[in-house]
């Protein structure tokens, strides 16, 4: 049987970072600015002793309490962040413990930023649709402020901590009466657009050593160390207008549709800039494109499930909808998908 979304929850952390936060740091952005070049007007992030983990077990019992499933029915758990607790072990195994998920379970974390929850479908279904599981726990989990320089302006005013919890599971053919109700897929890679959206310490190529952690200017004012996230934000601007309008294209050739048929389109929320541009390339109508950022910013690999909840939540969705998910950013990394949203 086919494999599709059940349920979607998400979790973020208490403390609050607002455009008039930012403006008393930066007198040189004011908050009308702030928010015409985001479109967003408050950020959430993890306290020094949060980190993904805590973020993805929060999502992840909000799912269970909705009553969904129980943690007893999960027999896979994916986590993807860039944020992990540990390098090893991996931190999908500390969430089986912590949320009580037996130990028949598979659990993995795969390295994956803003393309990362598109991914994680596609593994999901690969393992349900090939009867591998029945039902898959994807978490999407990150702590993006741990890596921001707090005088770079150029992230901090996009970037805001979160986790989601989605629920994929086995549907029947009256759920889904269309047939296959997750893809097609279609993705893309370009390696050498990494150093365009970086940590550059860190891991074995560049451990973190004393001399990395000399603050420096950039050109246009913002200050950060060899330690913090780097953004070259004309360079992702420049990939994002390439690659997203071909991937839809692609994507709707595959499937044999036009955008016309698409009832929603669910970008990565990036930025309000960004967002905007792509949806007068592509030539969507704003009753069809989501939107979802405003109180929580660009949240990685959870924009998209969080924006596929606010649109569930507002009746934006309806069962039997075709919905267009589309992933982009860090890697550089792409994905788009078509997903007929079942009717539980």
């Amino acid at each position: 049987m086919p494999a599709n979304i059940r349920a979607i929850e998400f979790h973020l952390p208490d403390k609050r970072l607002t455009n008039v936060d930012l403006a008393a740091e930066f007198p040189d952005w004011s908050v009308a600015k702030i928010e015409k070049k985001t479109g967003i007007e408050e950020r959430r992030l993890a306290s020094q002793e949060e980190c993904a983990s805590d973020l993805a077990v929060a999502a992840a019992e909000k799912l269970f309490a909705a009553g969904a499933c129980r943690p007893q029915e999960i027999d896979y758990v994916l986590l993807c962040t860039q944020s992990p607790d540990y390098f090893l072990p991996t931190t999908a195994c500390l969430l089986q413990d912590r949320l009580r998920i037996p130990t028949s379970a598979g659990a993995l974390d795969f390295n994956l930023g803003c393309s990362g929850f598109v991914y994680g479908l596609s593994l999901a279904k690969g393992l349900i649709e090939t009867a591998q599981a029945t039902k898959v726990l994807l978490v999407t989990a990150e702590t993006y402020s741990k890596f921001i320089h707090p005088r770079d302006k150029s992230v901090r005013t996009i970037f805001g901590d979160a986790a989601a919890a989605t629920l994929v599971q086995e549907t029947d053919h009256q759920r889904n009466p269309s047939g296959a109700a997750m893809g097609p897929f279609v993705f893309g890679t370009d390696g050498r657009g990494a150093e365009n959206l970086i940590v550059r310490t860190g891991g074995m190529r560049r451990p973190q050593q004393a001399g990395n952690s000399q603050p420096y200017q950039d050109f246009h004012g913002n200050w950060r160390t060899e330690d913090n996230l780097y953004m070259n934000g004309p360079e992702i601007f420049t990939f994002t207008l390439q690659s997203v309008p071909d991937a839809v294209h692609e994507l709707l050739k595959k499937a044999d549709k036009t955008r016309d048929d698409v009832d929603l389109f669910v970008f990565h929320q990036a930025n309000q800039y960004i967002l905007e541009h792509l949806r007068k390339k592509i030539r969507i109508p704003k009753e069809r494109y989501c939107v979802a950022l405003r109180e929580c910013g660009n949240t990685v690999s959870s924009t998209i499930p969080i924006a596929l909840k606010s649109a569930m939540d507002t009746e934006r969705l309806r069962p039997g909808d075709l919905v267009m998910l589309v992933g982009f950013g860090v890697g550089y990394s792409w994905g788009a998908m078509l997903l007929r949203w079942p009717a539980w």
